[in-house]
């Protein structure tokens, strides 16, 4: 009886009744910062990760939330609260693949910049995750998928997600293992988890780090929807518009829920962009932060995207993003665009799968 019970309480998440949060603490709950955790995660995640250090990644001061990986693996936050309550909300997410170390390792000197007083970057309300995957990291060798083998950039709750992503896992990448989009959507506790924080945290920016293409990418709602453009360049990322796929983050985020996502590729996995490079793209991104966070905001208020966050229904940037894009895929992974020049490298340049 009590094990038919637990079956069933995993499953009713998917059914959008509550979540597995739910049922190991309070909605947002976070565990108590034990030193001894922090200190034995920090000396894992730098023994994989030789441009951590191990004392800043200590007096990070971060904090475990209420779930862990699949192998119990504490997933670690830092916020940074501004005085001001009303500041912009950036949700900042590293390490989503195991296998993308520098996807991590300049989480971390951001973090490092956010700790110091002062400057731009204290204007916004900052929630950092510098390592949502850290079963895939920890793995030897580290790995792109979670202890499950499941891709969790393929694994958020997109539309048409039970038809979509396992055709396109199956015809457009050869059933890949590495991009396995799972058996369901939320199916892994890491992408439940950050679809959980997401809904709390309400962010105005989701900003994404990936490695290795080189490539700066964004997906969201057209800019009279939020007020906010997509971004031409930080540092030598340059713009280039890829697409969307089943399960991705900038599908989920950007196109159903209407918040603008915007994805770092480095362009190498293991080894990190130079320190003036790493400062080209940390003022870039604050630049383009106050733009179109602050300079602009006052403009975008009567859209009403505030109101939409408390909505159980799709907001109007939401459905202002669907309405551009025709169908899931959008922009470069659409032959028409390559057709009509509207992106800067041809699709097969990209392969079946990028991010």
């Amino acid at each position: 009886m009590k094990s038919t019970l637990l079956k069933l309480l995993k499953f009713l998440p998917l059914l959008g009744l509550f979540s597995v949060a739910d049922l190991n603490a309070r909605p947002g709950a976070v565990i108590h910062s034990d030193p001894d955790t922090v200190h034995d995660w920090c000396n894992k995640v730098t023994l994989a990760i030789p441009q951590i250090k191990l004392n800043p990644c200590v007096e990070a001061e971060l904090t475990p939330v209420a779930v862990t990986s699949v192998k119990g693996r504490p997933i670690m936050l830092r916020e940074f609260k501004p005085e001001q309550q009303s500041a912009a909300r950036v949700l900042v997410i590293g390490g989503i693949h195991g296998d993308e170390l520098t996807s991590a390792s300049i989480v971390f000197r951001w973090m490092e910049l956010l700790q110091k007083s002062g400057g731009e970057a204290a204007f916004y309300h900052w929630k950092v995750i510098p390592v949502l995957n850290p079963d895939g990291l920890l793995s030897k060798p580290p790995r792109r998928v979670n202890a499950n083998g499941v891709d969790l950039n393929r694994n958020s709750p997109t539309l048409n997600w039970r038809r979509e992503a396992p055709h396109h896992w199956t015809a457009k990448t050869g059933r890949d293992p590495r991009r396995y989009p799972g058996t369901a959507p939320l199916s892994e506790p890491e992408s439940r988890w950050l679809h959980d924080e997401i809904s709390r945290f309400r962010p105005d920016v989701i900003v994404s780090i990936h490695a290795p293409f080189g490539v700066l990418d964004f997906d969201g709602p057209p800019p009279g929807a939020t007020g906010v453009e997509a971004p031409t360049r930080f540092g030598r990322l340059h713009l280039h518009r890829i697409g969307v796929y089943p399960g991705s983050l900038g599908n989920f985020g950007g196109l159903k829920q209407g918040i603008p996502v915007v994805t770092l590729e480095l362009p190498h996995a293991l080894k990190m962009p130079t320190e003036r490079e790493l400062a080209q793209v940390w003022s870039d991104m604050l630049k383009w932060l106050r733009i179109n966070l602050v300079e602009r905001r006052p403009a975008i208020v009567p859209v009403a995207v505030e109101t939409s966050r408390e909505s159980t229904g799709p907001s109007r940037a939401a459905q202002a993003a669907r309405q551009a894009a025709d169908d899931p895929w959008n922009l470069c992974v659409l032959p028409r665009a390559v057709a009509s020049g509207a992106c800067a490298r041809p699709l097969e340049f990209w392969p079946a799968a990028v991010f």
